[in-house]
C-alpha cells in the first residue's frame, strides 16, 4: 500500500511554509530572516539570536541510530503531543474522518480530534481483572462500523497504555495493522516502551506503512522540560507531517540537551535507570498488594502502577497529607476507585507505601 492514500488529498502535495533555514542556504553573513544581529545579555552563548535547524540534522542522526531506523523515517517534535496533533490533522478532515481511541487512555489524542472536529470511535479496554486489555477484534469491527458515517483514518495504540500500564503485544498489533492495511494508520503510541521488556513496535516497521510509533525523551531519557518528541513512520508520511509543522519547533537549548541525553554513554545509563524503576515496579506492587486497604494492583510495563483502594479518596487525602502527590484517576472510564502511583526512587516509594499503610483501620476495614 502507499500510505500517502491515507492522508487527506489537499495536503499529500502540500510544501508548507517555506522558513529562512529551511532553505538550507549556506553562509558567513546572515541577513535573510530578519534576526537581531546581537545575542540576548541573557544568552548562555547558544547563539539564541538565529533561528534553529527545523529539524537539526546531528540530533536527526543521533535519534535514528538510537532506535534503528533511517533518518527520514523520523520527525522531532514538541513532545509527543504535538505528533498526535499532526498526525491527526494531516489524516482527518473535519467531521468527515474519525480516530479510534481505547478508553480509559492518554487524553491527548482525543483532544487533539477535537481541536479538528474529527469524531473519536471509542473501544474500551477490557479489565480482565489484573490487566486491561487492548480488544484488538472489537477495535476491527468499529473500523467497520464507521465505513457508513465517519471512516476510522486513525487508531490510537496506547502501549504500554497511560494510565494502565499494559503493553500490547506485537503479535497483536500485527493482527490490528493486517486488519486494517490500505483503510487507517496504526499510531503506537510507546512514551513509556523503554520500561516494556517485551519487543517494541518498531520491530514491526519495515514490513507495515501504515505503522507510525511514538517514541519520547521525556520519560525514561529525563527530559520532560525539554519537550522533545520523535514520529517515527514511512518517509512519505514523514515529509506531509514537516509540511504542516511550525517552522521551527525545537528550542535550541532544548536540542543541545537531547544530543547530550541520548549519547552512547548516556544512553546506556539511561536503559540502566529504567532497570531500576521496573525492579522497584516489582518490590511496589508486592507491598501494595500487602496493604488492607488496597482491592487490586494492575500488571504494569510502564513506569507506574493503576491501583484500586477501598476509599480512594481516604488515601488520596493519606498521601497528600504525606506530601506524596499522585495522579487521581476516579473520574476516567472504569476507574472511579482508582489512583495512579509513578515508580519513583527508592525512599520516594517508602514514604508513599508508609503514608498508605498508615490508613485508619476503619477505612482498610471498607475493603
Amino acid at each position: 500500500m502507499n500510505v500517502l492514500d491515507l492522508v487527506r488529498t489537499d495536503l499529500r502535495d502540500f510544501g508548507g511554509y517555506g522558513s529562512a533555514r529551511k532553505t538550507g542556504l549556506k553562509g558567513r553573513v546572515w541577513l535573510n530572516a530578519n534576526e537581531s544581529p546581537w545575542a540576548s545579555p541573557a544568552d548562555p552563548g547558544q547563539g539564541l539570536n538565529r533561528y534553529p535547524e527545523p529539524q537539526p540534522a546531528a540530533l536527526r542522526a543521533r535519534l535514528a541510530a538510537l532506535y534503528g531506523v533511517p533518518e527520514d523515517s523520523l520527525l522531532m517534535t514538541r513532545g509527543s503531543d504535538e505528533g498526535i496533533d499532526l498526525l491527526t490533522r494531516a489524516l482527518c478532515r473535519a467531521e468527515r474522518e474519525a480516530i479510534l481511541v481505547s478508553p480509559p487512555v492518554f487524553g491527548m489524542y482525543a483532544v487533539s480530534a477535537r481541536v479538528q472536529g474529527a469524531p473519536v470511535v471509542e473501544v474500551p479496554l477490557v479489565d480482565d481483572g489484573d490487566r486491561f486489555r487492548f480488544d484488538i477484534d472489537a477495535a476491527l469491527r468499529a473500523l467497520e462500523l464507521s465505513v457508513a458515517k465517519a471512516p476510522v483514518k486513525i487508531l490510537y495504540v496506547c502501549s504500554p497504555s497511560n494510565p494502565t500500564g499494559g503493553a500490547v503485544s506485537n503479535a497483536d498489533l500485527e493482527r490490528l495493522l493486517r486488519g486494517v492495511a490500505g483503510r487507517a494508520l496504526v499510531v503506537v503510541d510507546e512514551a513509556y516502551g523503554e520500561y516494556n521488556e517485551a519487543p517494541g513496535a518498531l520491530a514491526l516497521r519495515e514490513r507495515f506503512p501504515n505503522l507510525v510509533v511514538l517514541r519520547t525523551l521525556s520519560k525514561a531519557y529525563a527530559l520532560a522540560g525539554a519537550r522533545l518528541g520523535i514520529t517515527i513512520g514511512d518517509p512519505t508520511l514523514i515529509r506531509v507531517l514537516a509540511a504542516i509543522a511550525p517552522p521551527y519547533p525545537l528550542a535550541s537549548p532544548a536540542v543541545a540537551l537531547a544530543l547530550d541525553a541520548v549519547s552512547p554513554s548516556a544512553a546506556d545509563e539511561a536503559k540502566r535507570r529504567a532497570g531500576r524503576i521496573v525492579a522497584e515496579r516489582g518490590r511496589v506492587a508486592e507491598a501494595l498488594r500487602g496493604l488492607d486497604g488496597v482491592r487490586a494492583v494492575y500488571a504494569s510495563d510502564a513506569n507506574y502502577l493503576l491501583v484500586r483502594f477501598a476509599d480512594a479518596e481516604a488515601a488520596m487525602q493519606a498521601l497528600l497529607a504525606a506530601g506524596v502527590v499522585v495522579r487521581d484517576q476516579r473520574a476516567a472510564p472504569q476507574l472511579k476507585d482508582a489512583l495512579r502511583i509513578t515508580i519513583g526512587t527508592a525512599e520516594e516509594n517508602d514514604a508513599m507505601l508508609a503514608a498508605l499503610a498508615a490508613l485508619p483501620a476503619r477505612v482498610a476495614a471498607t475493603a
